[in-house]
Parts: C-alpha cells; structure tokens; sequence
C-alpha cells in the first residue's frame, strides 16, 4: 500500500509539474487545441506525426559525427602549405602554334562589312563574315538602328515573356491607360515579318544564335521521345540533342539509304511501345561541308514514317532559293510544310540571335527564350530592316549564288593538285578548300600550312579565315579547311579575284613547305 501511495504521489507531482511548464510556454493552448481537434477528425494523422516526431528525434540524438583523430597543424605548418599550393589552370596552355597564331592573328580596327580595315589602317575584301546580301555596315540599316537606340535605349530589359518584349508591354501600358492604340512594335513586328516573308503561320526569336536550334530541340524534345540525326550536323545541334535527353540515332552524313535503314531499324524496334514525338534533324547548308541535304527525300521519309523535321537553314536563309527563302525554296518546297525551320539572323540579316518559325504551336518557348534577357531592339530592328531590304531586293540572294558559283570554278580549275574544293553544292555560300590527303602527317601541320596561306591571302588584301570547331565537342571532327565565305555584296570580278589570290597563296605555301611537287596518288 505504501508503494502504491508514492507511486500515486510522484505521478500527480509529474503531472502537476508538466501543467506547470505547460501554462507558462506561449502558444501552448493552441498547440494542444491543434492536436485535439487535428486527432478528433483525423486519428491516423496523429499517429503520422508523432511517428515523424520520434523518427526526428532519433536521428538528431543519434547521427553525432564520429570522432576522428585529427591533426593540429601550427600556424608555420599552415602557412608553408599555402605557400606550397598552386591552383590549376582553368583552361589547358595555350600550344607553342596557338601561341604563334594568336600573335599574328588579323586585328580588326572598324566595323565589319564588305570591307574591312586591319589595325595596319589598310582596306582588305572580306570573304571571312556570313554576310550573304551584303547588308553588314549597311547605312540604311544604320540609321534606323540609330532611331531605335534613341527610342529604346541599349538593352531590353528582361526575357520575353516578362518586360522584354518591347512592343508587347508597351502596347499593354497605352491600352491601360486607355492611350492610342499601338501597333506591335519590334520584337513582335520582326516575328510577324519573318513568318510572312516563309509564309508560316508564326515565329518565335531568340536572343543568341548559337542557343536557337539548342533550345529548340529540347524544348519539342524530351526524354524518350526519338531524334534521328545526320552525323555531319555542327555542334549547336549536337548540344540540343544532348539537351533533350532523348533517344538518340544517327545516319551517316547525307546518306538518304542510310537514313531509311535507321527509320526501318526504329520502326521495327519501338513497333510495340508507347508511341512517342518523333524527329529527324538536320542541316539545309552543312557548315562543315559547304553541301545541302537532300530535302526532297527526306521529306519523303518523314511522310512514310510520320516523323517531324527540324531543319537547321542559317547558312541557307537569305543565301539559296530564288528569293533567298532558303534550303526549302532551293528544292521547290514550301517552308510552311517544314515542321520546325530554324535559322540564324547573323547571317543573311547582319544582325544577331535566331527564329524559329512553322506553325503557331512552334511559339513553345525554349530555354534561351525564357530564362535570356530579348534581343536589344536595336538588333531586332537591325534584323528587320535587312529582311525588308531582302524582300525587295532577292537578286542579291540570285547575286550570292552566282558569286559562289564563279568562285568554285576558279578554285577547281586552279591547276593546284595539292588542294580538294569540297564538293558542296554549287550555289551554297560556304567553300572549303582542303590540303590532299596524307599530304602532311599531322593535323598540327596541316593547320599551320592553311594558316600561312591565311596570312598570305590577308597580305594580299584578301581576308580569309581557317574552319575552327571546339574539337572535344564534334560527333565527326572534319579535317582542317580553309573557309571562304560568298556575298551578294561583293561583284563577280571580285570575288574571282579573291580566289585567285587564294589559289596563288596556297602554290607560294606549298612550295616553301616542299609540298609543291606531292600530289595524291
């Protein structure tokens, strides 16, 4: 009895204490309010949390660090140890021929354009920028980008999709304050121009070319969904594919047998799964070839197989087609059958970013548009001017063709057997002149033989440049190239002379190298 009495005795203290330390803790009414009627209408929630309350505090009094012997080092010790430290490079040292390269590269002192002036202060011919209508430094397009720098300012402020979209907030403020009615001012009147001048039903621009096409694809294409991919295609896609995360398939380089076999292949192999997006992707104008894929029959395909096509066409756009409408135009297709076209406007528009353009789903916003700041209005209105000057003047596009035409002639007909004019198609804007095979040993020497007949051409008055590919980042590395770009700007007299000039640089290389008496066997 005595037993039970204490034991009675140190429960009511207990719980006389608990009440004690209950009333004085603030907010301990409501707590217990919350628990009564949280466990009256939902008992098992109760038990939820005070298992969750339990499990909390094991593992808080439980995952202790365990002690581990550790080492005290002096203040001298620390020292010499920091003194003894060396950080790592960020990026690998330069080589001993990139050293050299970038010693004598061409230094620009102006503006771009038709012509360009070195820090020598002389004038050379630019055969080197993507300049296809000869629009680059364009007065015209000058003084309206001026306008559009005094009206707008610099920058744009925020992605589209928030205060970048110039004319959209802006026709949002007037019609909120009940203000004049404005009409969609440069982004949207770009990306209504472009989709007019393709005949599509809509387009969308983003601010970086190079992001374009590597925004798009993941943004239709996601994980398990099937990509069906030339080899030859640069790396802006190669990142967009990598990006998207999808099943991944690729054919050789404008080999259309060999794309049907990979359709045949797939076709076969996800016959009984789910059924998922579908593209086929691919370059108009390869940049690392200076040929065209055979749209025809890949159109053909994808109709048969039911695939999408995204067509990446920057080297196409403003360059191939009677009016300059591109890779499609070239082959007697419309852009509007395209799924996705896809194109840079540093090209043909002499100004920067790119557009997407098809049917009006295709404004499914990408990475780069929704998390980039909009192209700066000054380049959007830049962009727009020059397509104005493309829509009412498509001979340069014609002009482009025949400049590129003529200058494939002069370069075949060279009587250089140590040289290969890639066999691009005739009117494509981008030539790649190559050394022959196993003329050289090494790609260090072929490079530094391509880049000595640069610096040749450059001292007579031609500016040219060297293919240059981040080479860890290429599915197919080409082989060294000598890149000569056409321009409608430029007159036929002188774009012959400008391969001329090329053509005697690389018969004065090769025959201070030895090289003038080796040919491919």
């Amino acid at each position: 009895m005595a037993a039970a009495a204490a034991l009675a005795s140190a429960v009511n203290s207990t719980v006389s204490l608990a009440y004690d330390v209950y009333s004085k803790v603030p907010g301990a009414a409501v707590v217990y309010k919350y628990v009564r009627e949280s466990h009256q209408n939902d008992p098992f929630r109760t038990l939820v949390e005070l298992v969750f309350i339990v499990v909390m505090a094991w593992y808080f009094f439980n995952n202790k660090p365990k002690s581990k012997d550790e080492v005290k080092l002096t203040e001298k010790e620390i020292q010499e140890l920091c003194d003894e430290w060396e950080p790592e490079d960020l990026v690998p040292p330069l080589t001993e021929r990139q050293n050299s390269e970038l010693e004598n590269m061409a230094v620009i002192a102006g503006a771009s354009g038709l012509k360009v002036k070195l820090a020598d202060g002389k004038e050379r011919l630019n055969f080197a920028s993507n300049n296809f209508i000869g629009v680059m430094n364009s007065d015209q397009i000058k003084e309206k980008a001026v306008g559009a720098l005094k009206k707008y300012g610099v920058g744009s402020c925020g992605p589209p999709g928030f205060y970048g979209t110039l004319g959209l907030f802006i026709q949002f403020v007037f019609e909120t304050l009940n203000l004049l009615a404005t009409k969609p001012d440069v982004h949207m009147e770009l990306e209504q121009s472009i989709a007019r001048f393709l005949g599509v039903e809509s387009s969308i621009i983003y601010s970086q070319g190079f992001s374009t096409i590597s925004s798009v694809i993941p943004a239709f294409s996601k994980k398990s969904d099937i990509l069906i991919v030339d080899d030859g295609c640069g790396m802006a896609i190669l990142k967009g594919v990598e990006l998207s995360r999808s099943i991944v398939k690729f054919y050789k380089h404008n080999d259309m047998k060999d794309l049907e076999n990979v359709l045949k292949k797939v076709h076969e192999s996800f016959r009984k799964k789910p059924l998922t997006r579908r593209f086929i992707i691919t370059e108009g104008v390869f940049a690392s070839y200076g040929d065209m894929c055979d749209l025809p029959a890949i159109m053909a395909l994808k109709m048969q197989y039911k695939y999408r096509l995204i067509l990446e066409d920057s080297l196409g756009f403003g360059a191939v087609g009677q009016t300059g409408r591109g890779t499609p135009e070239y082959y007697g297709i419309a852009p509007a059958d395209v799924d996705v076209y896809v194109a840079s406007m540093a090209n043909a528009l002499a100004s920067s970013g790119g557009f997407c353009a098809g049917r009006k789903e295709i404004r499914l916003s990408g990475l780069a548009y929704t998390f980039s700041a909009s192209l700066p209005a000054i380049l959007a209105v830049s962009a727009l001017e020059a397509l104005k000057i493309l829509e009412s003047k498509p001979s340069l596009a014609v002009q482009c063709q025949q400049n590129a035409i003529a200058m494939r002639d002069v370069l075949q007909k060279a009587g250089v057997p140590q040289i290969r004019v890639l066999d691009g198609f005739p009117e494509a804007p981008v030539i790649h002149v190559r050394l022959a095979p196993r003329l050289v040993s090494t790609r260090d020497e072929e490079e530094l033989v391509l880049q000595e007949v640069v610096d040749q051409c450059i001292r007579e008055g031609i500016v040219v440049t060297r293919a240059k590919y981040v080479e860890s980042q290429e599915l197919n590395l080409p082989p060294p190239s000598i890149k000569i770009m056409a321009s409608g700007g430029h007159s036929k007299r002188d774009s012959e002379k400008a391969c001329a000039v090329v053509k005697d640089a690389f018969k004065l290389v090769l025959k201070a190298h030895r090289l003038d008496a080796k040919s491919q066997r």
